[in-house]
């Protein structure tokens, strides 16, 4: 397929999968239920953590969480007290457990006092194109305080050359300003061009057939030739084509 062609081809699948009727059956869902800025990013950071598995189960689960957060996550990060967070004990998805989810409010709380909420600790600082660094920043600051050892594989840190894929999807969410009103667009001081693809099995597998990828193994590297070939698509808003790649993947086993 000539570059023109593919472009053609992704374009179209971008049509038909970034719409609102994406939401119904995504955990996007999520955040989509708040309206204030901090409850957005939170709920969507939470739910975007715990994004790995069947789909099902992930919006069951990140919907469990926020009624446990009272459906107001921002007040209750800044404002809960120790005894709180006994509420939630019988917390449970896969890996990710009641420690792992009382560490996150404690870490949450931590940057939202301390440093300006994730809009800002997520930032770019250098003058990188991707957020390979300031994912890496984000985990030294998110882990400053008090916790678990177990707690820290749950934020991957592209510097070991991991794909970050949890987290490239929560940015994707926050940053992207998308017309149709899938990707909220609600982080003003980052951008767009930045972003890199949320990288899994169907997006991975989907960007080989194209030859858009041809790294074998799902990494940051893999990310990173991903990312340039996106950008020769559409440089403004390369990770657009995430719509393309995962609904080829996942609802056209393509």
């Amino acid at each position: 397929m000539k570059k023109s062609e593919l472009k053609e081809f992704l374009d179209e699948k971008v049509i038909l999968y970034n719409n609102p009727k994406f939401i119904e059956s995504d955990p996007i869902q999520i955040p989509h239920r708040f309206s204030l800025k901090e409850d957005i990013e939170i709920a969507g950071f939470l739910t975007a953590i715990i994004s790995w598995g069947n789909r099902t189960m992930i919006i069951r689960n990140a919907s469990k969480m926020m009624e446990l957060l009272d459906n107001s996550p921002h007040d209750f990060i800044i404002n809960h007290q120790k005894k709180d967070l006994e509420n939630l004990n019988d917390f449970v998805h896969r890996t990710f457990n009641y420690i792992d989810f009382k560490q996150f409010i404690i870490s949450l709380k931590h940057i939202y006092s301390n440093y300006g909420g994730l809009e800002e600790v997520l930032s770019i600082k250098d003058n990188s194109k991707t957020y390979q660094t300031a994912i890496h920043n984000f985990k030294q600051l998110f882990f400053e305080v008090e916790h678990q050892q177990r707690t820290q594989k749950h934020i991957s840190d592209p510097l070991k050359n991991s794909a970050a894929k949890r987290i490239n999807m929560f940015l994707r969410w926050m940053v992207r300003n998308d017309k149709a009103g899938v990707d909220f667009g609600i982080w003003k001081t980052h951008n767009s061009a930045s972003l890199s693809c949320p990288l899994d099995v169907h997006s991975g597998n989907v960007a080989r057939k194209l030859k858009l990828l041809p790294r074998k193994q799902n990494d940051w590297k893999a990310v990173a030739e991903l990312d340039k070939n996106l950008r020769k698509l559409d440089a403004k808003d390369p990770v657009k084509y995430d719509f393309a790649l995962f609904g080829l993947g996942v609802f056209e086993k393509f």
